[in-house]
C-alpha cells in the first residue's frame, strides 16, 4: 500500500529516445557517485529531470526515479531467470544497464565523427540504433564526464528463429603488461592506499530503492561480485576495482552503514504496519459510530411510540370518563406506586433522562414533588402479570447512572484498542495501586486451601477474620479499648450491610435520616429489600448562621427534617452519617460526630456510621475520627459502624464489607441476612492475610496510596483553578465537588442534566448532583483516582465542553441583551411538571389523567422531538394535511 500521495505518479509512458537520454545522464560517472555517496537522492532525479527539460522531455523527479527502479528490477529480472537466448539479449537497454551495474567497459563512440567503433559483428537482420552525443557541459554536476560517449542499441527480435548469434568479441584495448596498463595499475593502487571517504564512493555499489525514497546497497549483488573471477577480455584495473569492493565490505564504516539502513527498512515496515492498523482501527471506529447512529435512531423511534402510547392511554381513560368507568391498578394495600416512585428519586441523577427539580427545602413534604419518568421506563408502565407489585417497583427501578454507564460499558476507553471511548470519571475506583495490591494478593502466604474454607462458615464470618478485624479496627481507629471479636460481622460489601440493617431497623414504609447531597447507591440498597425510604435534611453551599463551610451539616438541619417527616406521619428510626463524607469530603470533627450522636440518642435513632473512606485521607493536614475511637459513646446499643476493603484498599472487586455493633439482637438479626451475603472461605483467608500484614501496610501501601492520591488530586485541583471553576478543596476519599453552575443557562435539574450529557457527548462520564440529591443545580463529582494519562485526556475533554458552553452562553446574552435571570428560571409549574407523592393511584380517572399529562410532557421535553417535529416543518413538509387542520382549529 503506498502512502506517500499524489506526487509520486506511476504509469508514465516513455519512449525510447526518451529513455536512451535518461540512461546517458543516469550512467554517467559523476551521476553515480553523488547516488552512491547520498542517502537521499531526490534531488540528483530533479536535476537529471531539469537537463531532460532542456532536450524537450518533460518529466518530474519522481517519473525518473521510478523509470530506473523499473529498469534496474527488469535487469535483475533477465539476468537472474536467464531467460534470453545464448548470445545476445531480448531486451533493448539490457547492454547499458548491465554496463553500468557490473562496472563493464564502455562501448564508445569516435568523438570526432560520431560513428561506432565496432567491438563486435552482428548477423543477422538490422538493428536499429539510437546515438546521442552528451557533453559534460550538459550536465548540473561537480565531476568530470569522460569524453567517450555512449550507445543504447536496441534490438528487435521478431522470433525464436530469427536470433542472433555474435562473433566472438574482439580483443579489448588494454593488455597486460603493457606500459599503460602498470602505470594506471600504480595510480589506482596509490589511491587504494590512501583510503579516504572519497575514494571510497568512487566505487560504485549496485543500489536499490527503498519505500521511503532512501537507498541501500544491495548486499546479495556485492557478495555476487567478490564471487565472481577475472574473466577473459577484462582488464587488469577492472578487476582491481572488483576486488576493491569486495575489501569495502570488510570497512567498518560499510558495516555501520549497512546496520543503519537495515534498522530504516525495518522501521518502513513497521511504519506501514502501523498505518495498516490505523486504517483498520479508522475502520472500526466508523463501523461502531454506524452502529451508534443506527442505535439512535431506534431510541428515537422508540420514543416516539412510547409518546403516542401514554397519549393512547389518555384517550382511553377519558373514554372510560365518559362511561362512567375508572381504570384501577392491582396494588396491596398500603403500597402506594407512585410514593414508592417518589422516595427512590434520588437515584435519577446518573440515570441521564431530563429532571425537574421540584422538592424546595423549606416546604413541607406534603408539597415536595418529583418526577416520576427519571426513575422507570414510561414504555414499560404496565405492569408485568409475571411479577409481583414488588417485582414490578424493582423491575421499573432504574440506577443511579444507568444511562451513563451503559454508554461507558459499550465504549470504554482504552489507550490501544479504544483511544476515543469514554473516560470513566463517575465510578469511585481506586485504579492508582493495581500493582501494589497484585503483588501482595498473589504471594505464598495468600494461597491456602484447608478444608474449613471450604465449608459452612458461621454465617457472622469464620473467627479467624473476625478476631483480625477486630485488632485492625482498634488499630487504625484507635479505639481506647480492644474492639471484641463477637461483635464483628461480616457481609459481602457495604451496600449489603446498609440492606441488611434497614431490614432489621426498620419496618416497610419507615424511613431512615440522611443529609444530602449523599452517595446515591444507599437508596437502593434502603428501598429494594426493606422498602424503606429516605428523608433528606438538605444542605446548601451557602454561608449562613451557623454554617461555616458549604454543604456544612448541623444539627439544627437535622432537627428540621425529622420535624418535617414526623409532622407528615413518617415513622423515622435511624440516622446515616457518612465519614468521610461522599461526595463532598468533608470529615467530621469529634465535637460534630458527638453532636450528631447526642442528636441521634435524644430521639432515638439507630445510627449508622459508614467510614468506608477511613484510611483514604491523603494530606497530613487533615486528621481522621473515628465514632470507634471516641472515649464514650452517647447511645453504644444503637451505634453501629461499617468499614469495607473496597475503597481504602483499592480492590471494589472483592466485595467484602465488615459490621461492628455492641447490640447483639442486630449483630444476630444481620448475621441471619448473611445467610443471602456471605464471604466465601479463600476471600476470608486473603483478607485476613492482608489485614495482619500492619508492616506493609503501614511502610509500603498507605505511603504509596496517600502520596498517588495527592498528587492525582493536586493535578485535578490545579487544571480546575485554571479553568476558573469553584470547587470544595478536601483532602479524603477519591473525589472532587465540583461547582459548574456558572455554565447552565437556568438554574434547574433540566439544564444539567444537558450539561451531564454534553460531557458524555465528548466521551467523559461525571456524576451530576442529582445523583446525590443535591438542592443546588449544577455540582458535579469527579473521580480523580486514576492513571496520569486518563486524567489529563479527560480533563481536555472537560475543558473543551466547558469552553464551548460558555462561548454559547455569551453568545445568547448577546443576542438577549434585555433579558433578566428570573425569565430563564425553570421553578415555576409553567416550566416544570409535577406528579403528586401522596395521591392514589387509583382513585379517580381525573387524577391518573393528570399524571400521563405531565408523564406526556416529560417524554416531550426529554429529547428535541419538539424542535425536529414544530409546526413550520410540517407546514412544509405536508401542506394539504396542515390546511385542514388549520381550518378546523379556526372553526373552533
Amino acid at each position: 500500500m503506498d502512502f506517500r500521495g499524489k506526487k509520486y505518479e506511476r504509469g508514465s509512458n516513455w519512449s525510447d529516445p526518451e529513455v536512451v537520454e535518461l540512461l546517458q545522464l543516469w550512467a554517467d560517472e559523476s551521476v553515480q557517485m553523488e547516488l552512491e555517496s547520498c542517502l537521499r537522492n531526490q534531488h540528483v532525479f530533479n536535476r537529471i529531470a531539469e537537463v531532460l527539460r532542456e532536450k524537450g522531455i518533460h518529466r518530474t523527479g519522481d517519473q525518473c526515479r521510478e523509470k530506473i527502479k523499473k529498469m534496474k528490477l527488469e535487469y535483475r529480472r533477465i539476468k537472474d531467470n536467464n531467460k534470453a537466448p545464448r548470445g545476445g539479449r531480448t531486451w533493448k537497454f539490457y547492454e547499458v544497464m548491465d554496463r553500468v551495474l557490473t562496472s563493464r567497459p564502455s562501448i564508445s563512440y569516435s568523438s570526432l565523427s560520431g560513428s561506432m567503433v565496432s567491438q563486435q559483428a552482428l548477423q543477422g537482420s538490422m538493428v536499429e540504433n539510437y546515438h546521442h552525443h552528451f557533453t559534460p557541459s550538459a550536465l548540473p554536476f561537480g565531476h568530470s564526464q569522460h569524453p567517450e560517449l555512449m550507445e543504447i542499441k536496441c534490438e528487435e527480435v521478431d522470433s525464436d528463429e530469427h536470433c542472433l548469434t555474435p562473433e566472438p568479441p574482439l580483443s579489448m584495448s588494454y593488455q597486460q603488461g603493457s606500459p599503460e596498463e602498470h602505470e594506471m595499475e600504480r595510480a589506482f593502487l596509490d589511491r587504494a592506499q590512501n583510503d579516504s571517504p572519497i575514494s571510497r564512493v568512487e566505487i560504485p555499489i549496485e543500489t536499490s530503492v527503498s519505500p521511503s525514497g532512501f537507498s541501500e546497497p544491495n548486499v546479495a549483488s556485492s557478495s555476487r561480485l567478490q564471487s565472481v573471477g577475472p574473466r577473459p577480455g577484462f582488464s587488469t584495473l577492472h578487476r582491481l576495482r572488483k576486488k576493491r569492493k569486495g575489501q569495502r565490505v570488510k570497512d567498518p564504516l560499510d558495516d555501520l552503514l549497512l546496520k543503519t539502513l537495515t534498522s530504516q527498512r525495518a522501521m518502513e515496515e513497521r511504519f506501514l504496519q502501523m498505518e495498516e492498523r490505523r486504517l483498520q482501527r479508522d475502520m472500526e471506529v466508523e463501523e461502531r459510530r454506524m452502529q451508534l447512529e443506527q442505535r439512535r435512531f431506534e431510541l428515537e423511534r422508540e420514543h416516539e411510540f412510547r409518546m403516542f402510547n401514554v397519549f393512547a392511554q389518555m384517550l382511553s381513560i377519558l373514554k372510560q370518563s365518559n362511561s362512567g368507568s375508572s381504570p384501577s391498578v392491582a396494588l396491596p394495600r398500603g403500597l402506594d406506586f407512585i410514593q414508592v416512585l417518589s422516595d427512590i428519586a434520588g437515584m435519577g441523577g446518573g440515570g441521564g433522562l431530563q429532571e425537574a427539580r421540584a422538592m424546595h427545602v423549606g416546604r413541607p413534604l406534603s408539597e415536595r414533588r418529583t418526577d416520576m419518568y427519571s426513575f422507570c421506563n414510561p414504555g414499560e408502565f404496565q405492569s408485568s402479570p409475571f411479577l409481583s407489585a414488588r417485582g414490578n417497583i424493582a423491575n421499573l427501578f432504574r440506577g443511579s447512572t444507568e444511562e451513563g454507564y451503559k454508554a461507558y460499558h459499550a465504549d470504554k476507553y482504552d489507550e490501544d484498542k479504544n483511544p476515543n471511548g469514554i473516560i470513566n470519571f463517575g465510578t469511585s475506583e481506586n485504579k492508582l495501586c493495581f500493582d501494589l495490591m497484585s503483588k501482595r494478593l498473589t504471594q505464598s502466604d495468600m494461597n491456602l486451601m484447608e478444608p474449613p474454607l471450604l465449608q459452612y462458615p458461621d454465617w457472622k464470618g469464620h473467627m479467624f477474620l473476625r478476631e483480625e478485624v477486630a485488632r485492625f479496627l482498634t488499630y487504625y481507629c484507635k479505639a481506647p479499648a480492644p474492639l471484641k471479636a463477637e461483635n464483628v460481622i461480616v457481609l459481602n460489601g457495604c451496600g449489603s450491610l446498609f440492606s441488611a440493617l434497614a431490614t432489621v431497623l426498620c419496618d416497610p414504609g419507615e424511613a431512615v435520616l440522611i443529609a444530602t447531597p449523599f452517595y446515591g447507591g444507599i437508596t437502593q440498597s434502603l428501598f429494594l429489600y426493606g422498602n424503606v425510604k429516605l428523608v433528606y435534611a438538605y444542605l446548601d453551599s451557602k454561608i449562613t448562621g451557623t454554617s461555616t463551610r458549604p454543604f456544612q451539616l448541623t444539627v439544627d438541619k437535622l432537627e428540621k427534617a425529622l420535624q418535617d417527616a414526623r409532622s407528615e406521619s413518617v415513622g423515622v428510626k435511624a440516622l446515616i452519617l457518612l465519614n468521610p463524607q461522599n461526595p463532598l469530603g468533608d470529615i467530621y470533627s469529634l465535637s460534630e460526630l458527638r453532636d450528631y450522636l447526642e442528636f441521634a440518642k435524644r430521639h432515638e435513632l439507630h445510627v449508622i456510621v459508614d467510614e468506608i473512606y477511613m484510611l483514604s485521607v491523603f494530606d497530613e493536614s487533615a486528621t481522621f475520627h473515628s465514632v470507634l475511637g471516641m472515649d464514650r459513646l452517647p447511645d453504644p446499643q444503637r451505634t453501629h459502624v461499617m468499614w469495607g476493603i473496597s475503597k481504602d484498599f483499592a480492590v471494589s472487586g472483592i466485595r467484602f464489607g465488615t459490621l461492628y455493633t455492641e447490640n447483639q439482637d442486630v449483630a444476630n438479626a444481620v448475621a441471619s441476612l448473611c445467610y443471602f451475603h456471605g464471604v466465601c472461605g479463600p476471600v476470608q483467608h486473603k483478607v485476613a492475610q492482608l489485614l495482619r500484614d500492619r508492616d506493609w501496610i503501614n511502610q509500603v501501601y498507605l505511603r504509596a496510596n496517600h502520596a498517588r492520591l495527592k498528587a492525582a488530586h493536586t493535578y485535578v485541583t490545579d487544571e480546575l483553578k485554571t479553568l476558573g471553576v469553584p470547587f470544595l478543596n478536601r483532602n479524603a476519599g477519591f473525589f472532587v465537588w465540583i461547582d459548574f453552575r456558572k455554565y447552565l443557562r437556568t438554574g434547574t435539574f433540566e439544564e444539567e442534566m444537558l450539561l451531564w450529557r454534553r460531557f458524555l457527548d465528548n466521551k467523559v462520564l461525571l456524576s451530576c448532583g442529582k445523583a446525590f440529591e443535591c438542592s443546588e443545580p449544577g455540582w458535579f463529582r469527579i473521580i480523580f483516582a486514576d492513571k496520569t494519562h486518563r486524567l489529563q485526556l479527560g480533563m481536555q475533554r472537560i475543558r473543551r465542553v466547558l469552553e464551548e458552553r460558555e462561548c454559547e452562553i455569551l453568545s445568547e446574552d448577546k443576542d438577549q441583551p434585555c433579558q433578566s435571570d428570573q425569565d430563564g428560571k425553570a421553578d415555576s409549574t409553567d416550566e416544570v411538571i409535577f406528579v403528586s407523592r401522596h395521591q392514589e393511584p387509583g382513585s379517580t380517572g381525573g387524577s391518573n389523567l393528570g399524571d400521563l399529562i405531565g408523564l406526556l410532557q416529560q417524554q416531550m421535553r426529554s429529547s428535541d422531538w419538539l424542535q425536529k417535529n414544530t409546526a413550520e416543518q410540517f407546514a412544509q413538509e405536508k401542506p394539504e394535511i396542515y390546511d385542514v387542520f388549520s381550518k378546523l382549529v379556526g372553526k373552533q
